[in-house]
């Protein structure tokens, strides 16, 4: 069975059945995600242009990576309790801080190095109005390089990439206007806790004030064609 059958397959039966709320499940997702390389997803030219990308003499970039500064995103399968696809980062290349109401996202860096920043919302009881700004904690915040481990990354996120890259994500449940589920982007705000609200719970430097925002016209994902191994269903 090729692994990205393999992913779908425990990904229907452990998410779609015990749902991305049950540790085992995720566990289960994602040991299988560990094992899927860029090969098993069509990727093997680009993974192995990033891995001489500090020798530009051993090979023509532009022969491989699209000359457009786009993101590129290749939709494998969707349904109801998730979602399977890969996000295409050109060097530089930046997705902004935004959220995953509600969802749980594993994410496999198949080639190239990326920095990170992840975020999780901190739950207060104020009757003070925070609509236009929410306080989060930081989870994590620096640089990861293939080959390595999937991840479960805070529910909000921020990618900018150091080489180009690629990142295989499941989103569970994926995002959904029906639900609810829709995708908001965050900017970080030069703020401390002036309300004293988180005073006596955390330290000042484990957490950001995020404000909702609209980003740039500048900043484009765009469909691409996936070309690994196609799902049986």
């Amino acid at each position: 069975m090729a692994a990205i059958q393999k992913l779908y397959e425990v990904c229907k039966v452990s998410l779609s059945e015990k749902g991305p709320s049950s540790l085992e499940a995720v566990e289960n997702v994602r040991d299988v995600l560990d094992m899927i390389a860029p090969s098993d997803v069509g990727l093997e030219s680009e993974a192995q242009a990033v891995r001489v990308w500090r020798r530009p003499r051993a090979l023509n970039r532009k022969t491989v990576f699209p000359s457009s500064p786009a993101i590129r995103y290749r939709h494998i399968y969707e349904c109801k309790s998730f979602s399977i696809g890969i996000f295409c980062m050109p060097a530089s290349s930046i997705i902004p801080l935004h959220n995953h109401p509600g969802m749980t996202v594993l994410s496999k860096l198949l080639y190239g190095k990326v920095h990170v920043k992840s975020y999780d919302w901190i739950d207060i009881d104020d009757s003070r109005n925070l609509s236009k700004v929410r306080p989060a904690k930081v989870v994590r915040d620096g640089e990861i390089s293939a080959p390595c481990g999937a991840r479960v990354l805070g529910n909000i996120h921020a990618m900018k990439a150091i080489t180009p890259c690629a990142i295989l994500d499941i989103l569970s449940p994926p995002y959904s206007s029906e639900d609810g589920r829709h995708c908001s982007y965050f900017r970080r705000l030069p703020k401390s806790d002036p309300s004293g609200i988180l005073l006596d719970r955390t330290r000042e430097s484990e957490f950001v004030w995020l404000e909702e925002y609209q980003p740039s016209d500048n900043f484009v994902i765009r469909r691409d064609l996936y070309t690994g191994p196609t799902l049986n269903f």
